[in-house]
């Protein structure tokens, strides 16, 4: 699964899963523009890929801002010339709580990150991809999308949307040879689990006392996600694409000798588990 010559551009790279996915992505060989909102924990990740022998740039950038994306676009192609591969990893958890105690400042601020910030991202990064008639875009799912996640109404809500993006983009794209997929990673310990345990029984008795056990056993490795990432990337992965693929649970190594059964069906998307769509005329 090589990524040699290939630029990719990582959201959220500055620790936990975007870290791992950017080491990933280096040791598979693509160059990489590393965006994260300080400065220097970015360039501590872009340090250890450049040692890896790949170019690394590191940008400091908040996604949910429309003008430090698209400066961070035009600071990536001045230094690459093109964008191959874009990897949406940039997201908070937002306040942890029952709705009706939220602060709905902050509720609105987690869209802003989470969904809008990847909208962005895509919307900065698309008509290049489209250009050049190439192009690969990993957007991350998380806890809540496909189930209730009771206390993390913003977050699940805004990863919810994000998959259902994923689905409608990948069509809108796909003529002009771009694949976009969504990727659930699994229970993974990263600063998000801290935020968890610091709220305490304000998370919900059941969630808090999964996240300590989290906590103690380790969790699942943020390098699955990665590995996964850099699967979807590579070649090996073309036919993939608008589909939601859980790094833990999910045959993935499979899908390339599948991908022409995915084609037409509901097999990997947020679908009612009947099959059947509201949008069916009787």
């Amino acid at each position: 699964m090589t990524l040699t010559g290939e630029t990719a551009l990582i959201t959220g790279a500055s620790r936990g899963i975007g870290a791992a996915v950017a080491q990933a992505f280096a040791r598979a060989g693509a160059n990489l523009v590393l965006l994260a909102r300080t400065t220097a924990d970015v360039e501590r990740v872009a340090a250890a890929t450049r040692a890896l022998g790949v170019k690394s740039l590191a940008l400091a950038a908040d996604v949910s801002r429309p003008q430090e994306v698209e400066g961070a676009v035009v600071a990536a192609l001045e230094e690459f010339g093109r964008i191959d591969v874009l990897v949406n990893c940039a997201g908070i958890y937002g306040p942890i709580g029952l709705l009706s105690e939220n602060d709905m400042q902050a509720w609105a601020e987690t869209i802003q990150i989470n969904l809008v910030g990847t909208a962005l991202c895509l919307h900065a990064v698309l008509p290049k991809m489209m250009a050049q008639r190439k192009g690969v875009v990993i957007n991350f799912s998380g806890g809540g999308a496909v189930a209730p996640l009771p206390r993390f109404s913003a977050y699940a809500a805004s990863k919810a949307a994000v998959v259902r993006l994923t689905e409608t983009v990948a069509e809108e794209v796909k003529e002009f040879n771009i694949r976009i997929n969504a990727i659930a990673p699994g229970a993974v310990n990263t600063h998000l689990l801290d935020q968890v345990l610091a709220a305490g029984e304000g998370a919900g008795t059941e969630f808090y006392r999964k996240a300590k056990e989290q906590k103690e056993k380790g969790g699942t490795p943020p390098e699955l996600a990665a590995e996964l990432a850099v699967f979807l990337a590579s070649p090996v992965a073309a036919g993939i694409t608008g589909r939601l693929i859980s790094a833990v649970w999910d045959d993935w190594k499979s899908l390339p000798q599948r991908a022409q059964q995915l084609d037409g069906t509901a097999l990997f998307t947020m679908r009612r588990i009947d099959g059947r769509q509201f949008t069916e005329v009787e």
